[in-house]
């Protein structure tokens, strides 16, 4: 540790912001890079602790502890204070090969688990993390590393979000052939098209595709598997199949009047956004919140995605449902550390609406009644506050009478999560599924109940995080390159 009483003698700094009344002008980054003696000093402030939760990576009654990659932490932040970037990178990409789109969209797991913030506000990771990777992209030292043999065997791995570029990643490095299958026109998944490019430049994610290409993976693009490409077809001319297409059936309403035309999907209302921003002009069939009064349904970051991008597209005004009460402002008893700190947070999204509308758009306790509309188009939402009881040992929301309200809406957006994966080549492939839909596995052997065919991610283990997708696409791909090169 380069300076052991760092944590003592520096607070915690983040990276400022672009002005919220500036960027809602573009779709750029809204993170403004710091400056290098800044992020010096907080990679000060980690004390090297005897027992670093920030990288422990498991999980304990549904709440993550630490990295679920199991990065170097300690070492990496202790190497940024020495100023050895090149080291650090190094050290980085030992266990993780995206590090440029985990500290941009990444809530931050390590930092839940810090040590020093059970006493004091964590040591910033993910801005240590963004630092690290963008200095060596800056310098053109991240290169392209082919294998230097090949095992002659051959893998399809269906899916391109942040699983399927993952294992594709280290299943070719480890000497085989991989061929990954995209159904969009561009890859990436969600890291794509279901993330706007203020928070993660499309750019990164086409310049890490190039990369991978260089080094010998194969992209096959508009191309659904079971569909465009037979599933018969796949399992003949592969030596094994990994599954990384997500969990993309998305929640919706269950209300009257969810049918009306104006009702869109968060996925489907910000992949045009974003296709739209890539291709130079908008598709007119495209949802589109141009002067529209704006709800959103559903509180999570999908949410703030889409309040974000309504006002960029310049909504009349933007509403946020949650049917869930107001997180507390620190953690409960019932949610000590380093489990994640379940707290209310304010986002980029809602910073731009209080700074557009003058009020945070989020209505905790609220939900849908019913959609209504004319001439079979949307024209408001009723809504209704609720409160949270106990319905057969299990919390459920109850209505409040009298508290129905009407609101104007020529848009609704639902971003309620999501539900699990979609049925079609799970079908077709004819595989075991869990209680909860998802691809069925052995175990950690991420083996499904086809011999040669193997799941991970959200297909397998429910919707989640980008950094639990890159994390079992790496596990994955070990358990695949075990599969294929078994003597």
């Amino acid at each position: 540790m380069g300076k052991s009483t760092g944590f003592l003698e520096y607070e915690r700094t983040e990276s400022e912001h672009r002005p919220a009344r500036e960027r809602i002008r573009d779709y750029e980054e809204f993170v403004v890079a710091p400056q290098v003696e800044a992020l010096r000093i907080q990679g000060a402030r980690c004390m090297d602790c005897g027992v670093p939760y920030c990288h422990a990576g498991f999980v304990v009654e549904g709440l993550s502890i630490g990295c679920p990659l199991c990065n170097l932490i300690p070492e990496i932040n202790d190497l940024v204070y020495r100023g050895e970037y090149e080291e650090a990178y190094k050290r980085l990409s030992k266990t993780h090969p995206f590090p440029e789109f985990t500290s941009r969209v990444c809530p931050a797991l390590c930092e839940g688990s810090c040590t020093l913030g059970e006493h004091a506000l964590p040591v910033t990771i993910k801005e240590i993390e963004r630092f690290v990777s963008d200095e060596m992209l800056r310098r053109g030292l991240i290169r392209p590393r082919p294998p230097l043999l090949r095992t002659g065997k051959r893998a399809a791995v269906v899916g391109s979000g942040p699983s399927g570029l993952a294992c594709a990643e280290l299943l070719n490095r480890l000497g085989n052939s991989v061929t990954v299958f995209e159904r969009a026109d561009r890859p990436g998944g969600l890291l794509m098209y279901g993330i706007p490019n203020m928070k993660l430049d499309k750019a990164l994610v086409l310049s890490r595709v190039a990369l991978l290409e260089e080094e010998g993976v194969q992209f096959v693009l508009s191309t659904e598997v079971g569909g465009d490409y037979p599933a018969p077809a796949l399992m003949k001319d592969f030596d094994a199949v990994v599954l990384c297409a997500g969990a993309t059936q998305e929640r919706l309403i269950d209300a009257p009047g969810s049918e009306l035309a104006g009702v869109e999907t968060a996925v489907r209302f910000l992949s045009a956004a974003t296709k739209g921003l890539l291709d130079g002009k908008r598709d007119a069939g495209a949802p589109n919140a141009a002067g529209k009064d704006v709800i959103v349904v559903g509180g999570g970051d999908t949410g703030t995605d889409c309040v974000a991008t309504s006002i960029r597209q310049g909504a009349g005004s933007v509403a946020q449902l949650e049917i869930l009460p107001k997180p507390p402002e620190k953690r409960t008893d019932g949610n000590p550390w380093p489990l994640w700190p379940k707290v209310h947070k304010t986002d980029y999204g809602q910073q731009e609406a209080i700074a557009l509308f003058g009020t945070d758009p989020r209505e905790y306790l609220t939900t849908v009644k019913e959609i209504t509309g004319a001439n079979g188009r949307v024209n408001g939402v009723k809504t209704v506050q609720v409160e949270w009881v106990n319905r057969n040992g299990k919390q459920a929301p109850r209505e409040i009478a009298g508290t129905e309200r009407l609101r104007p809406a020529q848009l609704v957006l639902t971003a309620m999560g999501f539900t699990g994966p979609e049925r079609m080549l799970i079908e077709r492939l004819d595989l075991k599924t869990d209680s909860r839909g998802n691809v069925a596995t052995e175990g950690d052997s991420h083996k499904s109940s086809l011999l040669s065919v193997f799941a991970a991610g959200d297909v397998r283990r429910g919707p989640g995080l980008v950094v639990w997708g890159i994390a079992e696409g790496r596990r994955v791909a070990r358990r695949c390159d075990e599969y294929l090169n078994a003597k």
